[in-house]
């Protein structure tokens, strides 16, 4: 298994692993109806542009591939709110392992690999949101030196109120961590 940068020939694949983890992660969390009506295809344009839209180190998609299959990847950049400020503030807006291959400890190197690729682009901190429904994902990123930071926000996804909140990590003690 190695992590390495997305391309546009990794759009397809993307796709397909960012639908089957909704259908099974989410199962239970997010409406039913919802979640069958989820197809890749739909989501290869915005795939592409997102992959378009490169700027390494700061802005991505890292990768993690065995042979060649596609088992996970974390989108990568500044961060998107509001109240925080994007020149030192780096965000995973996705982080995805595909749910049968859990616990090979992918998630944890693509994790390590997505900290130190923000590193390099100048972020003091690193933030990331989580449904708070999602108790296996925020176990898994309090395994790995996330914090929840406080901040909630508040949003409806196929008519079911959701709300999420956010992890913060501080990059600039990411040696004491390893």
């Amino acid at each position: 298994m190695r992590i390495r940068r997305a391309g546009l020939r990794d759009a397809a694949l993307i796709a397909e692993v960012h639908v089957l983890l909704w259908q099974d992660g989410y199962r239970g969390q997010l409406p039913q109806d919802l979640l069958d009506s989820l197809e890749p295809a739909q989501r290869i344009p915005r795939w592409t542009a997102v992959l378009e839209q490169a700027a390494w180190p700061g802005r991505g998609v890292l990768v993690a591939v065995d042979g060649r299959d596609l088992v996970g990847f974390a989108n990568l950049g500044p961060t998107r709110d509001a109240d925080q400020d994007p020149a030192t503030v780096g965000e995973i807006t996705s982080f995805y392992v595909r749910p049968d291959r859990w616990g090979e400890g992918i998630g944890r190197r693509l994790m390590a690999a997505s900290l130190e690729t923000l590193t390099e682009a100048g972020y003091a901190q690193a933030t990331l949101w989580v449904l708070d429904t999602n108790i296996a994902a925020m176990r898994f990123y309090e395994a790995t030196g996330w914090q929840a930071d406080g901040a909630v926000k508040h949003d409806e996804l196929a008519g079911a109120a959701i709300r999420d909140q956010r992890y913060r990590y501080g990059l600039t003690s990411l040696e004491r961590r390893d």
